[in-house]
């Protein structure tokens, strides 16, 4: 068969799979119980879920390319999607078949343009690791390359042959079953489909550019390379090509091998907390993130102890990020508004999280939130603060019927997936999944308050920055206006203006009363707030602040009743 029919095959086959279990969602999940028979579909649901995932995890692997980034997002979402799903998926993260070293070779030396003995001192043959979009194998460099960039071990990253040609066809058949699932009313709705997958095409093509992933590399290494715990394996630019990519070999234990922790001293659910922090850090601190971090991404380094003995009683270590192939950018506004999210979810506060979500772009300005945040409000109040082994406890029956009713209200909201923000989800989800696999009793709430507690501070801190401002400005506006009132009655009175009517004089009187009292008005709501916000911090200046303040107060309530009483 030749290269152009088996693309073709390919993209039947993939929009064939999509097309035939959109078809039976449809059928079991909207249209019978429309009609009374949902208990049809509840009963034969968790054999029907699982052989959709197994037939999935067989396309996958079979196919390779996009299938299998799909499927090691699936396998990620512990916390979401039924076990039933993603045990079928699991081993996708391993199971990716590798290519004859033969093949990679030359695809290696036609990107170096010599042959791979000169290039490298040695290159075994036996691939460390096998991904869906490249194939890794380990070297040497050569003595003088080695004594120039100061490493001697390293990884060779090498793209699978034809993989341009197949992120076109796989983009192609994501494209189509997009513009299917567009034309169903729920997803419409909600998600812009065709542009979502333009979203993940753009994400897809940077991360075949092994130039782009280098520089990404490079830039995460500046930006969190050596603090909070993180390490990034240097770059070797002189073997690095758009197609070929050579990293310093930083192989270490997998985050996600429970055993090998326990083996070094290190307590996976310590583990669990510190990789929540991290990637809190990147999402909403810095705004720079890596989209990618599934087990086969995130190692932890066992460090050696200060008096040079490693693995002594509990060894301190670090994380070490690799494939930075994909990656996010968070704008400051979208930033603050997933910090209001943070910030809502960890104070149990429902109308705080969904005015967060609002600001985050998911909810459309136009929409009615009074029954989503009642739903909040019931949400954290029943599961609130429940870790992910609590709520596996929680009677079945109890979510469903909480999720019927909370349904009912998400279907009646005019809500959509913003842009940029696949990638924010993708990472959230597998951090999530992560850390609840790493500790059954991972409690998200644990990661999330003193997070968030980190933020409120900071934001409470530039509130009452702002509002000291705020104060200063208005105070310089206030003792401005009566000079430049004076002034323009000044020249009314000397003739600058031609101007003696004395009904403009009384109105420009009448004016200038007013424009006081509105200053007034806003510097008392401005001291007040300002004593109120620094109460808890700054005791005596939030005092003096809220005293201050019942002066112009008064001024703004009396200063009309005194000017009427003296006849002005």
């Amino acid at each position: 068969m030749t290269d152009d029919a088996l693309m073709k095959a390919r993209y039947r086959r993939i929009t064939r799979f999509a097309a035939r279990y959109l078809v039976q969602a449809w059928w079991y999940e909207l249209f019978l119980p429309r009609f009374g028979l949902g208990w049809i579909s509840a009963r034969g649901r968790t054999r029907r879920l699982q052989r959709i995932a197994r037939r999935f995890h067989v396309l996958a692997v079979d196919l390779g390319g996009l299938m299998i980034k799909v499927g090691q997002f699936m396998s990620s979402r512990l916390d979401v999607l039924p076990p039933v799903i993603t045990k079928e998926l699991e081993g996708l993260q391993d199971e990716v078949p590798a290519v004859p070293f033969a093949q990679m070779r030359a695809r290696a030396e036609q990107e170096l343009g010599m042959p791979l003995e000169r290039a490298f001192a040695s290159v075994d043959d036996r691939p460390l690791a096998a991904a869906s979009l490249g194939q890794a194998h380990r070297a040497v460099l050569a003595d003088e390359l080695a004594e120039e960039t100061g490493l001697r071990a390293v990884v060779l990253k090498i793209q699978r042959p034809d993989i341009d040609r197949i992120v076109e066809v796989d983009l192609r058949a994501l494209r189509k079953v997009g513009v299917w699932l567009s034309k169903v009313a729920l997803v419409r709705d909600r998600v812009d489909m065709p542009s979502l997958v333009e979203e993940f095409a753009v994400t897809s093509l940077e991360e075949i550019d092994y130039l782009h992933e280098a520089a990404n590399s490079e830039r995460f290494a500046v930006e969190f390379g050596g603090e909070g715990g993180v390490a990034v394996p240097d770059v070797v630019w002189e073997r690095t090509t758009r197609r070929v990519l050579t990293l310093e070999d930083v192989s270490a234990i997998k985050i996600n091998d429970v055993d090998a922790l326990r083996a070094a001293g290190i307590d996976p659910s310590e583990v669990a907390a510190r990789f929540a922090a991290v990637m809190f850090d990147q999402l909403f601190d810095d705004g720079f993130f890596h989209a990618d971090p599934h087990p086969g991404n995130v190692f932890v380094t066992p460090l050696a102890r200060p008096d040079g003995s490693p693995d002594a009683g509990t060894p301190a270590w670090r994380f070490t990020f690799i494939d930075f192939g994909m990656m996010g950018d968070v704008p400051p506004g979208l930033r603050r508004g997933l910090r209001r999210v943070l910030i809502a979810a960890a104070s149990r506060d429902g109308k705080g999280l969904v005015d967060g979500i609002r600001d985050v772009g998911v909810l459309l300005p136009s929409a009615d939130t009074i029954q989503l945040e009642r739903a909040m409000t019931q949400l954290f109040s029943r599961f609130g603060g429940m870790g992910f082994a609590e709520l596996q406890e929680v009677d079945p029956r109890e979510f469903r019927a909480f999720a019927i009713e909370f349904g009912d209200v998400v279907r009646a909201l005019p809500f959509q997936l913003p842009e940029n923000f696949l990638l924010i989800v993708r990472a959230m989800s597998l951090t999530s999944g992560m850390c609840s696999a790493l500790d059954p009793a991972f409690n998200i709430w644990d990661a999330v308050e003193p997070y968030a507690q980190r933020l409120i501070r900071e934001e409470s801190g530039n509130t009452a920055q702002a509002l000291v401002r705020e104060i200063g400005s208005v105070a310089a506006v206030t003792a401005r206006l009566p000079r430049r009132a004076d002034n323009l009655i000044s020249r009314l009175e000397e003739g600058s203006l031609s101007v003696e009517t004395p009904r403009i004089e009384r109105r420009l009187r009448d004016l200038e009363r007013m424009i006081r009292r509105v200053v007034s008005s806003v510097l008392f709501a401005a001291l007040l707030i300002g004593g109120v916000l620094l109460q808890a911090e700054q005791a005596v200046l939030g005092t003096i602040l809220s005293v201050v303040s019942l002066a112009p107060l008064s001024h703004a309530l009396f200063a009309g009743m005194i000017a009427r009483r003296n006849g002005a």
